[in-house]
């Protein structure tokens, strides 16, 4: 440990995994320093985190939102408010911090990703969309900038610890899913879903979108992509397994029959005070998994029938190129309108597919050339939302 705090910034402060970031602050003062927030809106609660932390910098994915809260903070307290895309890429890259999590939500955070990790920044990564659609490019502007990842997601922050100091290759890697609200639900309970039911998660609390992701397994589908360029693995050497009990969070498998899991409570706490502190280890104040008590470990197959967003995502894994931007973006615009009540909740792999399928796969070499494919798949999923509206009635 260090004798002065570690300069921290947090992009997508105000949601679900930068307010559990902010809480390992709280615990940990002396180790971290706010020198940067980002959040997409200026509401209150990002207001009060300006009042509580005193940041020197705080960017908005707006100019106009930006503008406005400058209005109420810049002078007062000393901060530089910044806004739009470039806002936020300042605060990923600004001179004071060391760390920055990278926890906003969608496609939106993967330009500030790649901005950080060219600064040569430590980042810790709970936006998988950086690495689903951007991979390779992402992985280079680590490899340039001597940025380095590390992983938050539960899943892959497990595999991360399991193979910390081997040498030894793996065979395969096993990504465990909860299965969501609706592992054992048949296909026309499911038909039936609403968003409310579809909220319910029985494990994790988390965020709309990727509640709506987990209930139909695309989140797998998008770590699955993820884990391909964060442990440079082959698509096939990547498989999912439900485990209902969120208890191993993920496994290794080795080629001598060996596996290595991750054991521990489902809470984010974990992994993501693990991509803060790494690779020091210290308390979470959270009450530890018993091995005391009676415990059961069950695993299954995923169904592909009812959950064929898996399938399409690794459809899109081993095409390669931009196709996993295009299933991306298409499942944003997919579950941004189930969430709106729109379309159904079966609706959401049909529309992706159907994006995912009109698409002709290319090799993206810049940022932009993943813009231009996530915007032509938003393009051509919107307009797919009649049909399916009216398939949802």
């Amino acid at each position: 440990m260090t004798s002065e705090p570690r300069g921290l910034a947090v992009l997508g402060a105000t949601g679900s995994v930068g307010s559990t970031t902010l809480d390992v602050v709280d615990r940990y003062p002396e180790r971290f320093r706010v020198v940067g927030l980002a959040a997409g809106r200026a509401g209150e609660r990002l207001a009060s985190l300006v009042e509580r932390y005193r940041p020197e910098v705080v960017g908005l994915g707006s100019r106009r939102e930006a503008d406005r809260f400058s209005k109420r903070f810049g002078a007062r307290h000393g901060v530089r408010i910044v806004g739009g895309p470039e806002g936020v890429e300042a605060v990923a890259c600004w001179p004071g911090a060391e760390t920055v999590m990278s926890a906003i939500v969608g496609a939106a955070g993967l330009r500030p990703t790649v901005a950080a990790l060219a600064a040569g920044r430590v980042v810790g990564l709970a936006n998988k969309e950086s690495l689903v659609a951007a991979g390779p490019l992402v992985a280079k502007a680590a490899a340039s900038g001597g940025g380095r990842l590390i992983p938050v997601d539960s899943e892959h922050a497990a595999i991360h610890q399991c193979l910390a100091g081997r040498e030894e290759p793996p065979r395969r890697l096993w990504l465990t899913a909860s299965g969501g609200p609706f592992r054992t639900a048949t296909r026309e309970e499911m038909r039936e879903a609403t968003v409310e039911t579809t909220l319910r998660h029985p494990t994790w609390r988390m965020g709309p979108k990727i509640t709506v992701d987990s209930a139909t397994l695309m989140n797998k589908g998008l770590e699955m992509i993820e884990a391909r360029w964060l442990f440079d693995q082959a698509p096939d050497a990547i498989r999912v397994v439900v485990h209902p009990q969120s208890i191993v969070h993920s496994l290794v498998e080795f080629d001598d029959g060996s596996f290595l899991a991750q054991l521990g409570a489902p809470h984010m706490a974990v992994p993501v005070q693990y991509a803060l502190t790494w690779p020091d280890r210290i308390g979470t104040g959270l009450e530890p998994l018993s091995l005391e008590e009676a415990l059961s470990l069950d695993f299954h197959p995923p169904d592909p029938e009812r959950f064929p967003c898996l399938r399409l995502a690794r459809t899109a894994l081993e095409a390669g190129g931009d196709a996993a931007a295009v299933l991306n973006a298409a499942n944003e615009v997919a579950v941004g309108a189930f969430l709106a009540g729109e379309i159904g909740f079966f609706d959401i792999p049909a529309l992706v597919g159907e994006t995912l399928g009109a698409h002709e796969v290319g090799e993206p070499g810049t940022l932009d050339d993943i813009v231009r494919a996530d915007r032509w798949a938003r393009t051509r999923a919107a307009s797919l939302l009649p049909r399916m509206e009216v398939a949802a009635c």
